[in-house]
């Protein structure tokens, strides 16, 4: 049926009377639009098997009734499905590891094939207010045996015994989608005189597509304990709030199971998509202009596996704040494009694959920052600095960012001390470098990496870590000096080649001499055309020094006698110095050899 029906050929007169009866008509499965209407009230039904299509018609909302404070859900059409009073808790006697469906609970008996329940975990002892691993709109898949149930869902994280779960059962609405609008929300609306088309709560299998908006406040499409669902082609323009909390948004989902996002695009808005304790969504092709806001985020609330492909606009992960719990889990962006990417809080085994930043006026834009918990970056670029921090240790998987090109900039801090974790950086490039600093207090591993100072006169990035192995690569106008707070190792080979000068004149030093530092150069290369350079300047501590295969063009070489006495030791042998000025070398002896075995020339 339809709305002309019941005489709506335009939108002068309110519809809401007609949309009342269409729905609760059992009998009518399909509600069209044919022109334009005029909602007043809000809506809601717990109709399933109903698709209303608005044939690409504008809905206007002119007069709407007041909402109530802080109610995303007073949409013009809510579709929610009941909340029995059927409830069972279950506490665990047992731990229940990451990726389980099957659920311990007092008596199995309790539940039946087929049916859902919402279920949730009690919050994290000593944790946020609403921290909460577990919050899904589940279906009973199976009784295992008569204290175990399976569902239709993987957890995401590992739940210690003594943990609670609440189970309510629900009776959704099941395949109410609703389709083709063009929304006229209030221009200027707030949270009580603001319009928006849409929202489920309770709901599975419902779908959203071709729904254009303006002047919306809350989401367009708004979802709660909504599971297996897809959003498309939908577009929202210029909301009616991007600063209210939870205003302004495309689409959120809370609680949310399955759900694919899928060709929408935002304008000046404040999310395009937002996970708020979801699993298992995909977004695709969707894109954010005017995105200072960051179309793209997830709320910290221990979302997990989630994918983004082919989007565009600014990304935050996990930002919401400790209350929530600030974690996601197993995240993968790919070929995306943004202004400002940063997931630096506890996101966990993130991925990106091909994800291009590109800065803009905005401060702080053309960064990409992670968390060093299995963040795995490859293929990816930067007009802004690489930072990496930790606020996390759950991965099993190494930190490795691979094939990537950032722009660091002067004084940039690639990895902050609270990076407790190995890095890898393979076949990365750095360039802008200008006093840089690896301040972690794991390993650090640069394979074939090249690093480029700013200028001849930019400052030699500074390392704290407490292993640095480099493989290879390109080193020009730059250098490192070890200035970690206890004893250091760096081990330098596979044809690693370091060139040119900086600002300290040393390509490679230290400081602090109230430690050790252990050096092995086995196929480093230097070479600088800057006489007064040092390819090695160590003049203080203990140090325990072994080259060779090595070859130093031009430059100097400053090894004082004083950093290699006590138990400090220097083997330097095999090696060519071309025109190499040995500035300081101490004599030889018991734990010193240097003058054998190596080629002197000019």
């Amino acid at each position: 049926m339809d709305f002309r029906a019941f005489g709506h050929f335009d939108a002068d007169t309110p519809a809401d009377d007609a949309l009342d009866a269409l729905v609760g008509d059992p009998s009518v499965h399909r509600i069209e639009a044919h022109t334009d209407l005029l909602f007043t009230k809000r809506h809601t039904y717990s109709r399933s098997g109903i698709e209303l299509d608005f044939g690409g018609h504008r809905v206007r909302t002119t007069g709407i009734e007041r909402n109530t404070a802080d109610n995303p859900f007073g949409a013009v059409l809510l579709f929610r499905g009941k909340v029995t009073d059927t409830q069972v808790d279950a506490t665990l006697s047992a731990p229940m590891p990451d990726l389980a469906d099957v659920f311990e609970v007092p008596d199995a008996g309790a539940f039946e094939v087929g049916q859902w329940w919402a279920v949730e975990v009690d919050a994290v002892k000593g944790g946020g207010k609403y921290e909460r691993e577990v919050q899904r709109l589940v279906q009973i898949t199976q009784r295992v045996d008569g204290t175990h149930i399976r569902v239709n869902y993987k957890t995401g994280w590992e739940l210690a015994a003594g943990r609670t779960f609440r189970w309510t059962r629900v009776e959704p609405v099941e395949r109410s989608h609703v389709r083709n609008m063009v929304f006229e929300g209030v221009p200027g609306g707030d949270q009580y005189t603001g319009s928006h088309p849409v929202a489920y709560e309770y709901a599975v299998s419902c779908d959203v597509s071709g729904i254009d908006a303006t002047d919306t406040f809350w989401p367009v499409v708004m979802r709660r304990w909504c599971t297996s669902f897809h959003t498309y082609q939908c577009q929202l323009r210029n909301p009616a709030s991007v600063t209210w909390g939870g205003a302004g948004y495309l689409t959120q989902q809370i609680y949310c199971l399955y759900g694919h996002v899928e060709d929408c695009h935002a304008s000046n808005a404040r999310h395009l998509n937002d996970w708020t304790a979801s699993a298992y969504g995909y977004v695709t092709n969707c894109h954010g202009d005017g995105d200072d806001q960051g179309p793209f985020v997830t709320h910290g609330q221990f979302e997990h596996d989630l994918v983004y492909t082919g989007n565009s606009g600014l990304m935050t992960f996990a930002n919401s704040g400790a209350a929530w719990g600030s974690a996601a889990k197993r995240i993968t962006v790919r070929q995306h494009v943004c202004s400002w990417f940063v997931a630096r809080v506890e996101v966990t085994d993130l991925t990106l694959e091909d994800v291009r930043v590109i800065g803009n006026a905005q401060p702080g834009s053309g960064m990409i920052w992670v968390n060093a918990d299995g963040a795995q970056l490859r293929g990816c670029t930067a007009s802004g600095p690489l930072v990496i921090t930790q606020a996390s240790a759950l991965s099993r998987r190494a930190t490795v960012v691979a094939d990537s090109t950032f722009h660091q900039g002067k004084g940039s801090v690639i990895t902050q001390e609270d990076v407790r974790t190995a890095v890898h950086l393979e076949r990365v490039t750095l360039t802008g470098l200008d006093g840089a600093a690896f301040k972690g207090a794991g390993d650090l591993v640069l394979d074939r990496c090249v690093l480029t100072g700013a200028s001849d006169q930019a400052g030699p990035s500074t390392v704290a870590h407490p292993s640095v192995t480099i493989g290879g690569g390109r080193y020009r106008d730059t250098g490192f000096v070890l200035n970690g707070a206890k004893d250091q190792e760096i081990q330098i080979g596979d044809g690693a080649r370091f060139a040119g000068t900086n600002s300290a004149g040393a390509l490679l030093g230290r400081t602090g001499g109230d430690r050790t530092v252990t050096w092995r150069l086995d196929g480093f290369h230097g070479e600088t055309t800057a006489s007064g350079t040092a390819h090695l300047k160590i003049t203080e501590g203990t140090n325990r020094y072994q080259a060779a295969h090595c070859s130093f063009t031009g430059g100097r070489l400053e090894l004082a006698a004083g950093a290699f006495e006590g138990t400090g030791h220097l083997l330097h042998s095999g090696c060519v110095e071309s025109g190499t000025t040995r500035t300081a070398m101490p004599p030889e002896g018991d734990r010193i050899r240097h003058e054998a075995g190596n080629l002197l020339l000019g």
